[in-house]
């Protein structure tokens, strides 16, 4: 007996196949879609966009009033004093641009090349940040922006907290406190530790706040400081600090690291009256200011020098010896 009921045949391989390929284009087509659709806008909002970075002409009070980032390695622009200029005058510091080098003489900077880094939209940012590559570049802890904090490596919480630390007052004195810093993990300080660059501060250019900021130091020794290089008429090297009332080997040595002396105006030692001489604090006698003044007259030119003053019986070999080591003009 036959059986009545309808056959089903059953599918084939080939049905199979192409059921599969069809799929798979599918899905091909749609991760393309996606994609182009993903590129397309990135590409508008792109266009619509600035560059990543913008090289702009600041003076120091509107990269301040902007609160600009690092500045970047160039020379300031120059514009030629009007007046007598420091070295000619013999008082104050000799004119630095923003990264402790002398300028010209008869010079001072009128404006410094800055990078801000412009925004973005939105949509490019959180793009960016999803698909951004570490890197490694110069930088100053006190200094760099958030933005380039999440380029080095760092997340965005983590760069925050670094940003808010500072905001309250937190300053990185040495590599070593940024690596102290709880967002910063080991690995990533051995990575950049070679890169961190902070700069040290200029004793013949810092203001108050900036030396009361320096460890052992507070409002009165900045005060002194102050006080001091404008009796010696710049530092000629940092350990003239101990020279300052109280300011001892322990309290300098917590610093030494983080201070440096620009070239100051050198000191007219064979050129000045006896009256100028005298308030030099190395000299600090009006009887060894005439004394310097009568050796003058009657010494050679070639006999000039520090050391014939103390052999002489003029300045004590202590004081002369402090003396020599600063700059002096030439005999």
């Amino acid at each position: 007996m036959k059986d009545s009921s309808p056959r089903r045949d059953k599918p084939s391989a080939a049905s199979f196949k192409v059921g599969a390929i069809a799929l798979a284009f599918l899905i091909i087509g749609y991760q393309a879609a996606l994609f182009v659709t993903r590129a397309s806008r990135l590409r508008l909002e792109a266009n619509r966009d600035k560059p990543d970075t913008v090289y702009v002409y600041s003076s120091a009070s509107e990269k301040a009033a902007a609160g600009v980032l690092a500045p970047t390695r160039s020379h300031p622009r120059l514009r030629k004093k009007e007046g007598p200029t420091a070295e000619s005058s013999g008082r104050g510091p000799a004119q630095q641009d923003g990264w402790g080098e002398e300028l010209p003489s008869g010079y001072e900077a009128e404006e410094t090349i800055v990078r801000r880094n412009a925004p973005h939209s939105a949509f490019v940012e959180r793009y960016r940040r999803a698909t951004r590559r570490v890197e490694s570049f110069r930088f100053n802890p006190n200094t760099v922006s958030v933005e380039d904090l999440i380029r080095l490596g760092f997340s965005e919480k983590q760069a925050q907290a670094i940003d808010n630390y500072r905001a309250k007052g937190g300053r990185f004195r040495r590599k070593g406190d940024f690596a102290r810093s709880f967002v910063v993990a080991d690995s990533v300080y051995r990575r950049l530790e070679r890169y961190i660059d902070i700069p040290k501060l200029d004793l013949n250019a810092a203001d108050s706040a900036s030396l009361d900021a320096l460890p052992g130091i507070g409002p009165y020794y900045a005060a002194r400081i102050l006080a001091y290089r404008t009796e010696l008429g710049g530092y000629s090297y940092p350990e003239q600090l101990m020279d300052i009332y109280r300011f001892d080997q322990e309290k300098y040595d917590a610093l030494s690291d983080l201070v440096f002396c620009s070239r100051p105006a050198p000191f007219g030692l064979w050129t000045l009256p006896a009256d100028s001489l005298a308030r030099h604090p190395y000299i600090h006698s009006r009887q060894a200011a005439r004394s310097i003044v009568l050796f003058r007259e009657h010494t050679p030119r070639e006999g000039w020098t520090v050391d014939a003053l103390a052999a002489a019986g003029i300045l004590p070999a202590e004081q002369a010896a402090k003396l020599a080591r600063c700059l002096l003009t030439e005999p």
